[in-house]
């Protein structure tokens, strides 16, 4: 006996047994797909991500340059050793005292400024580091 190549392949049996019917559940079709509206464009999904990115290259700018200029010029000031930490540990006062450690301060400030400014001024929107969706 040899199948009718009409019939559907859920049918076919080469043993006797009670047919079985399958249903088989189709998904939406293709073009119901192409067609469906997206619950976020992918153009307002890049505008968001860029925004985003945009606003976190300005913080980190901001930040870089606010803790540059503390770093730079607090640790020449009064205020720098005449604080309430450093009267209960005199041998630490004698350290952030040294004009060492205050040009040690002031280098990391300086170079925190130059940090943030590099960043500002190579801030590219079309760099490879952007993730598509």
């Amino acid at each position: 006996m040899t199948p009718d190549p009409n019939a559907p392949r859920h049918e076919i049996s080469s043993h006797p047994s009670p047919q079985r019917s399958f249903r088989v559940e189709e998904g939406p079709s293709r073009a119901a797909l192409e067609t469906a509206p997206d619950p976020l464009p992918a153009r307002d999904h890049s505008r968001i991500h860029l925004w985003l990115r945009r606003i976190g290259a300005l913080l980190f700018v901001l930040a870089c340059a606010t803790t540059g200029v503390v770093l730079t010029i607090f640790p020449w000031r009064a205020e720098w050793t005449d604080n309430y930490f450093l009267f209960r540990y005199p041998e630490l006062r004698a350290v952030v005292a040294s004009p060492f450690f205050r040009g040690l301060c002031s280098g990391l400030g300086m170079l925190d400024i130059w940090i943030g400014f590099w960043e500002a001024l190579h801030y590219d929107e079309d760099s490879p580091h952007k993730t598509e969706p």
